[in-house]
């Protein structure tokens, strides 16, 4: 396993929720983390964020530990769940919610359909 794969590996096996996105939670630097970031945050989960836009090597690396080609990139209990659009389609159906209760993470609010 390479460094960056490592480094990677232990960020994601590490925290419950790892958001790698463009920016951070407070900042966001594109509309999709943004989008993101704002479907983690109206239910109300605990997640680690990660600023891809500060380390190129993470940036390239990300996508190839994931075999995912955009960023943002969500995990949960080191489980690649996916980017932008499969979080706002988890969260529209009222799947995300399931799917983090099944994984044991506490949330605030619910997402309903």
């Amino acid at each position: 396993m390479s460094d960056i794969n490592k480094r990677i590996d232990d960020t994601v096996k590490g925290s419950d929720v790892v958001l790698f996105m463009k920016g951070s939670k407070a900042f966001p630097q594109c509309g999709f983390s943004g989008q993101v970031v704002q479907i983690l945050d109206y239910i109300g989960i605990d997640y680690k964020d990660i600023d891809v836009l500060a380390d190129e090597e993470l940036r390239a690396g990300i996508k190839d530990y994931s075999n995912w080609p955009t960023i943002p990139q969500l995990y949960v209990k080191g489980e690649f769940v996916g980017g932008c659009d499969i979080v706002r389609e988890m969260f529209q159906s009222g799947e995300i919610s399931t799917f983090l209760t099944e994984k044991g993470i506490p949330q605030k609010r619910v997402a309903q359909a």
